[in-house]
Parts: C-alpha cells; structure tokens; sequence
C-alpha cells in the first residue's frame, strides 16, 4: 500500500462525508472503517478536555496510541455543540454532510436540542448513525455501557472460559470491535439505499445501533438449540462442542496449536497425519454427531500426539496432509508470519510526531485497486482553522466562538 494520507482520492466511499461526534471506540470505528474505504471523515472533539480515548492504554511517551490507531484517516475539529453558538454552527454545516455519527447516552442529544426531528429539519437526507448500548427504546435505552458490558449481557462471555471455571472476558474490547463493524455496515446499507433512490424521493434515516444486539445476532444458532434441544450452551474452554475434534494443543516444546476437524474428509487428513488410521474405523468416531459426543475420548488421543512432538513436526504432518491448523500466535509472532508480511497485514501509519505508528491493513481488499495508507488520528482541533475556514468563517468569527468555548 502506498504511503499517502489521501486516502478519500481512490476509495469505493470517496465524496461521503462524515461527521463522527462519536467518543471512545465503538461508534468511531466506525467512522474509520469508512475513512478506509474513502470516505471523508471529520471527527468532532469537545474543546476542553477531548475523547476518553486519549487517556486509554496503550499511552506512550504521553502519546496517544490507541486514539491514533482507532481515528486514523479522519480530521480533527474542536466544538461544543451543548453551548449556543456551537449549537448554531453544528446545525449550520450539518447539511455539507452525508452522514452523522453519535453515541451519547439515549436521548442526551434531545435534552441539547438536537433530536432527530431537528436534525432531518436542517438535512433531511442525513443518515444518522446512532450506536449505543442497549437503544433508542426498552428499559435499558438509558444506561451506561461498555464493551465488556455487552459482552456480558448478550451471553457472549457467559460461553467464554474453563467449564468449571468463572466466565472470562478478553483482554481487549471485543464489544466495541463488533459494535464498530455493524456500524460501518449500517452506514453502508444507508448509503447503498440512497444511491438507489431517486433524489427527489429520498429521506434521511436514523439508525438504531445497539452494540449488545450486535454482540447478540453473532450467537446465531443457539437461540434455535434452546428452543428446540433444551439445550443452554455452556462454556467449555477452548474445546467446541458442535464439532470434533477442535480445540488447543500443545506441542513437545511448549507452543500452541488449534486444530480444527469439521466433517469426515477433514477428520480423514488430521488421522493421516497422526498415523492414527484405526481411528477412522472406530465407531465413536464414525462421523461429527458421534465424534463430539465422544470429544473428550477424541481430545485425548489428538492431545497425546501434539504432546509427543515439536510444533515444527506437527505442523509439518498437518500441511502435508492439508488439514486446517493455526499455531497460536502472540502480535509479535503475527507481525513475523511470513504470510502476513507478504500481504502487509500491518502497516505503518505516517504520523507527524512519531514517524510511522504500525496498525492492521485496511480490510477488505478491493482487487486492481491499492488504496492509500491513512494517516494517524488528528491531534485535537488540528484542523478547525481549514475546517471553519472552507465554511466562511473568519478570524474574528473563530475568536469569538473560542471566546465563547464554543471550538
């Protein structure tokens, strides 16, 4: 990927514009993974004090890594839309945009005087895109929330964990990652359904995101496996209970390995590659409905044989026979995959204090077309004199909105 920030010129989103008044990661992901794809985002930060996000770890050195990461390919604009005047001037530049971003508690944008009935009355066709925890509606619509939050009331974490042990999160804000990913899905619907409208037809919409729904829709079958089986999913450690053999092995010397044998040819290959034929003729084992029902017994044996050698002779075995694996990797072990590496599935944002900051490929791949590596996260208000100035407001204009603490 070529190093440039003009990330808007080539992508499949160019000439959307955004406005991300969105704080923390889940609804500014979002906005990101549309600046990926092109869109112009323009991120929107209180005038005092900023994003909750600056202060979250990683910091380094007093520099914000995380707010680098999760804002990149966006710009930076200071405004207080809670006073006056910058409830006047949001209003005002609202119809240069596509789309709008937020995620304050329900109904703390009302109580400012920007319902959504306002907002379409300034831009009738604006998408908004609002992302919160439990929604617009129902008993939770006013609570606070988190990604760990979501994943533990949408019965997420509730399957994470030893079988005997206490529900686990990890040790990263998964919640958010997917709210962010059904975010950017939904503003891509709206704007799909609005390039098939005829202009004089179309009305904006406001989306109803509630990141604990989308934790949710993830668990697709089980719902179906409670009402029909009377069956509530467990969590089981790293071992899967919809088919065998599937969990995480160690090897001889001490590295991790999963493997997974979904279906008999599968199974067929990781028995080839153990040296272990009988299995195949073993009637615990004779398909997937015997195997997890015999796991434990199955488990055992693939144990037992990942135990007795190195990861480079496992893995060695598997390929041969072309079964699925995956050695367990750290970041840094990732960042030194040499399939990574080829693809570039890290790449050094430019960074104006830092030089370069490494982050994940833009994802996905729109083949025949390279787009640009974005730039890292705005610094806070780095771009309210272009900004402000290409809307006609002048210096004295600034002044008076600075004196004011409106930006």
């Amino acid at each position: 990927m070529a190093q440039t920030q003009d990330t808007q010129s080539q992508g499949p989103l160019r000439g959307v514009r955004i406005l991300d008044l969105a704080t923390v990661v889940a609804a500014p992901m979002a906005g990101t993974l549309c600046a990926d794809m092109g869109a112009e985002v323009i991120k929107v930060e209180l005038p005092r004090g900023g994003d909750a996000l600056r202060s979250l770890a990683p910091v380094w050195q007093g520099h914000e890594l995380f707010w680098k990461v999760t804002n990149r390919g966006k710009k930076g604009i200071t405004l207080d839309v809670r006073q006056a005047d910058g409830r006047a001037l949001f209003l005002s530049m609202l119809p240069q945009f596509d789309v709008l971003i937020e995620n304050f508690r329900t109904g703390t944008l009302d109580a400012w005087g920007l319902d959504i009935q306002t907002l379409h009355q300034h831009h009738p066709n604006l998408i908004v895109l609002r992302l919160t925890g439990f929604g617009q509606t129902g008993p939770y619509a006013k609570r606070p929330g988190f990604a760990r939050v979501f994943e533990a009331m949408s019965g997420f974490t509730h399957l994470t964990g030893e079988t005997d042990g206490p529900p686990q999160h990890m040790n990263y804000p998964l919640g958010d990652a997917i709210a962010g990913l059904f975010g950017a899905f939904s503003i891509s619907t709206a704007l799909a359904e609005k390039a098939r409208t005829p202009p004089e037809q179309y009305r904006g919409s406001e989306i109803d995101l509630a990141a604990t729904e989308a934790l949710f829709r993830l668990l697709d079958p089980l719902a179906a496996e409670m009402q029909f089986m009377d069956v509530v999913r467990q969590r089981n450690g790293s071992r899967a209970t919809y088919t065998a053999p599937s969990n995480v092995y160690q090897s001889a010397d001490g590295h991790w390995i999963t493997i997974v044998g979904t279906g008999n040819p599968i199974f067929e290959r990781i028995c080839k590659a153990m040296d272990r034929l009988d299995l195949l003729t073993d009637p615990r084992f004779a398909n997937n409905l015997e195997r997890t029902r015999h796991l434990v017994a199955l488990d055992k044996e693939v144990a037992d044989w990942c135990r007795q050698h190195s990861m480079a002779y496992v893995m060695q075995r598997l390929d041969e026979q072309d079964a699925p694996y995956g050695r367990i990797n750290s970041i840094a072990q990732a960042a030194e995959d040499p399939h990574f590496q080829s693809r570039q599935a890290l790449i050094d944002l430019p960074d104006d204090a830092l030089g370069s900051v490494k982050a994940p490929c833009i994802v996905p791949r729109f083949v025949g077309r390279e787009l640009p590596v974005p730039h890292t996260g705005p610094g806070r208000g780095e771009h309210n004199a272009e900004f402000y100035s290409a809307l006609g407001l002048t210096e004295a204009d600034l002044q008076r909105l600075r004196d004011s603490q409106s930006i």
